[in-house]
C-alpha cells in the first residue's frame, strides 16, 4: 500500500500550556481507493471534531498545537482517492486539518489511543459495499471478498457520532442495529471516539475491534468479542486439548481392501511415514508430519491381498476410511485409433529419337561406335552385300546417337533406308507412365486414464557388420527396426475431453545400400510425430501431414545438331515427370465409462 512519508516535528516553544502536539500527519490509500488521514498526537486527551463542508472535510482539534514544519500542504493526487490534498495549519490555539476532496464520498472517523483516523470512502464503493439487507450474522459471515484482501460488507447502513464513548456500549449499539446477540469478554475495556456516517454495521463493527485490537468469533446468532491475545490463547488451549484427548483415546484396528487402486500408493498419499519391509508391508512412526493420522496411528498396506490396515483413534480410522472410498474407484478407459495415410501419384513421360548413319567405302568405314565398326571388319572382306541379299553384321550399335528412356522399355517404331554403300536407320521412342498408390495403416488400442500405451508392429531387419582389427575380423550381425509403433498417454478432463501427449512413427525399407565385401545395409523411410492434442470424445483430428510435390523436365541432346530447326528433333530426347507424396495422420479417442459396482 502506498504511503505518504511521515512529518514529524515538535517545537516545545511554541505550544500552548496543557495541550497536546500533533506529532505525525499521515496519509494512505484504504480499501475500495478510500483516503485514509492518520494524525498521531505525543499524549493522550486530545479533542478532534470532523465536519463536511462543501467538497471538504474539516478536522479542527482545538487542543493540540501544529509544529510549524507540519504547516504545510500535501499533494496526495497519486494516490488516486477522493482525497486531491490536504492543507494542515494552526488556527487560533488548536490545530485545523482540511481535506479537500472531489467527487462523491462518505466520510468516516474514529480514535483509537492516540490516533485519529478520518477516511473518506468513494460513494460508489460504499453503494457496493451496502448492497442487500442482511440484518443476521449468517449475512455478515458469509460476505465475500469482491477484491484480493478486501472484504464485501452488506449489513444496513448506521450513523455514529460519539466522542469519548465506553467500547462496550458501541458493541451494545451495533447489537441492537444488527439484531446479534454480542457477548464482550470482561477484558474489553477504554473508550473510543467514533464519526461514521451511513456506514454498514458490520463494517463499523470492524473498525472498532481493529481501533482497540479486538478480535471475534461467531456461532450461529451469537458473537464472542475479546482482545486478540485472549481469543488467540483460547483456540491454542483449545487444541492442546484436542490433542490431549487423542493421546488418551483408546485405538482401534481396521482392515481397508483396496479393489481399482494400488494400496501401497493410497498409503502413500495418506501418510509419508509408509515404508516397504521384507515382509511386503510398511508401517509409519512417529513423525512431525503424521498426514491424516495421529501422533500414536499407523498405516500398513499389504502387497499380496492389495489391504490397508490402519491403527489409530477411531476418529482418524474413520477419516481415512472415508478418504479411501473417494480414492478407490474405478478408472475410465480410453480407446485410441490412429489412421495413417500414405498416398503416392507419379506421371511421366518421355518422347525422344535415335538417329544413325552406317556405310563403307574403299577403306573408310563408319557406324554409331566402334564396336559397330569392328563387327563389320569381321563380319566380311568386302564392303559390298553377298550375292544372297544378307547383310553383315553391324555390332550392337550402329547409331550414332543413343538417349535410353529412365533404362525402361519404351515403345519404339524403327526406320532404315539402305543404299549402296551408306543405310540410314531412324527409331523413334514414346513412353509415358503413371502410378497411383495408397497405404493405410490403423493402429487401434485400449488403456486406462493417465496410463501410457503402446503398440508395435513390423519387422527387424538384419545386417552384417564387421569389427576388429585388420587380421581378427569379427563379423557381427545388427539389426534395424522398421516398425509402425502407437505411444499414447490418455487424460480425461473434467468436462469429458480427452488430452492425448503421442508419439506415432512408421518406417519403411526404402532401399539397401551395397558395401563391398560385407553384404548391404537398410536404409529405412522414416515417418514420426510427438504432439500433445486436447479432443472432444469421439471426434477425429488431423495431428499432422506433410505434402510433397516434384515437378521435373529434361532433355538429353548432341550438341549443335540438336539445336537445328526440324531436323534437331532426331538428335534429342525429352522427358517430363511430377510427382505428389502426401502423409495424414488422424486419431480418434473414445472415452469408455467405467462404472463402479456395488458392494
Amino acid at each position: 500500500m502506498a504511503q505518504a512519508a511521515p512529518i514529524a516535528a515538535t517545537d516545545p516553544a511554541k505550544r500552548i500550556p496543557g495541550a497536546v502536539a500533533v506529532d505525525k500527519i499521515d496519509f494512505k490509500r484504504g480499501e475500495g481507493g478510500s483516503g485514509k488521514l492518520i494524525l498521531s498526537f505525543d499524549g493522550e486527551g486530545a479533542a478532534p471534531d470532523m465536519s463536511t463542508q462543501g467538497s471538504s472535510v474539516v478536522v479542527d482539534v482545538g487542543n493540540a498545537n501544529l509544529p510549524a514544519s507540519l504547516q504545510r500542504p500535501l499533494n496526495v493526487t497519486d494516490f488516486a482517492t477522493p482525497v486531491q490534498r490536504i492543507d494542515a495549519m494552526q488556527n487560533g490555539t488548536g490545530t485545523r486539518i482540511v481535506l479537500s476532496a472531489q467527487g462523491a464520498f462518505e466520510p468516516m472517523a474514529y480514535q483509537s489511543g492516540r490516533e485519529y483516523i478520518v477516511e473518506l470512502v468513494p460513494r460508489a464503493a460504499q453503494a457496493q459495499r451496502a448492497v442487500g439487507a442482511a440484518n443476521t450474522a449468517v449475512a455478515a459471515s458469509q460476505a465475500t471478498a469482491t477484491a484480493p484482501g478486501e472484504r464485501a460488507y452488506s449489513g444496513r447502513p448506521v450513523t455514529f457520532n460519539f466522542q469519548d464513548v465506553p467500547v462496550r456500549t458501541v458493541l451494545q449499539l451495533i447489537a441492537e442495529e444488527s439484531n446479534l446477540n454480542i457477548v464482550a469478554s470482561d477484558t474489553v475495556q477504554g473508550n473510543v471516539t467514533l464519526r461514521l456516517i451511513n456506514v454498514p454495521w458490520d463494517q463499523a463493527l470492524d473498525i472498532v475491534l481493529q481501533a482497540k485490537s479486538l478480535d471475534k468469533r461467531s456461532s450461529g446468532n451469537v458473537v464472542w468479542v475479546a482482545p486478540q491475545s485472549e481469543i488467540a490463547k483460547f483456540e491454542q488451549d483449545k487444541a492442546d486439548a484436542r490433542l490431549a484427548i487423542e493421546e488418551r483415546a483408546e485405538m482401534v484396528t481396521e482392515y481397508i481392501p483396496i479393489s481399482y487402486g494400488n494400496a501401497e500408493d493410497i498409503a502413500g498419499l495418506l501418510t509419508d511415514e509408509s515404508k516397504t519391509s521384507s515382509g511386503g508391508g510398511g508401517g509409519g512412526g512417529a513423525s512431525n508430519n503424521r498426514g491424516f493420522l495421529s501422533s500414536r496411528g499407523s498405516l500398513s498396506f499389504d502387497r499380496r491381498t492389495n489391504t490397508l490396515l490402519a491403527i489409530d483413534i477411531p476418529q482418524r480410522v474413520a477419516e481415512i476410511k472415508r478418504l479411501v472410498t473417494m480414492l478407490d474407484k474405478p478408472v475410465d478407459q480410453v480407446v485410441i485409433e490412429a489412421r495413417i495415410v500414405i498416398a503416392n501419384e507419379s506421371f511421366a513421360r518421355d518422347l525422344g529419337a535415335r538417329f544413325g548413319v552406317r556405310g563403307a567405302k574403299d577403306n573408310l568405314i563408319a557406324s554409331g561406335s566402334l564396336e559397330s565398326n569392328q563387327g563389320l571388319i569381321e563380319s566380311t572382306n568386302e564392303f559390298i552385300r553377298d550375292p544372297d541379299g544378307d547383310f553383315p553384321s553391324w555390332g550392337e550399335n550402329a547409331l550414332n546417337n543413343d538417349f535410353s528412356i529412365r533404362d525402361l522399355n519404351p515403345g519404339s517404331i524403327a526406320f532404315t533406308i539402305l543404299g549402296n554403300t551408306i543405310d540410314w536407320d531412324l527409331e523413334l521412342q514414346a513412353l509415358q507412365q503413371e502410378q497411383r498408390g495408397e497405404v493405410i495403416s490403423n493402429p487401434r488400442i485400449v488403456t486406462s486414464n493417465q496410463r501410457e500405451a503402446v503398440i508395435k508392429q513390423g519387422r527387424e531387419v538384419g545386417y552384417l557388420t564387421v569389427t576388429g582389427g585388420q587380421s581378427n575380423n569379427v563379423p557381427t550381425v545388427q539389426f534395424k527396426e522398421a516398425l509402425l509403433e502407437l505411444t499414447v498417454t490418455p487424460t480425461i478432463t473434467n468436462d469429458g475431453r480427452v488430452f492425448l501427449a503421442m508419439n506415432v512413427k512408421k518406417d519403411e525399407i526404402e532401399d539397401f545400400t551395397e558395401i563391398v565385401g560385407f553384404g548391404s545395409v537398410p536404409n529405412l523411410a522414416r515417418r514420426e510425430i510427438t504432439t500433445a492434442v486436447l479432443i472432444d470424445d469421439g471426434q477425429t483430428v488431423v495431428i499432422g501431414g506433410v505434402y510433397e510435390f516434384q515437378d521435373r523436365q529434361t532433355m538429353s541432346k548432341i550438341p549443335f545438331l540438336g539445336d537445328l530447326p526440324i531436323i534437331g528433333n532426331l538428335f534429342k530426347t525429352r522427358g517430363k515427370s511430377n510427382s505428389k507424396a502426401e502423409l495424414l495422420i488422424f486419431v480418434t479417442p473414445k472415452v469408455l465409462r467405467v462404472a463402479q459396482r456395488a458392494g
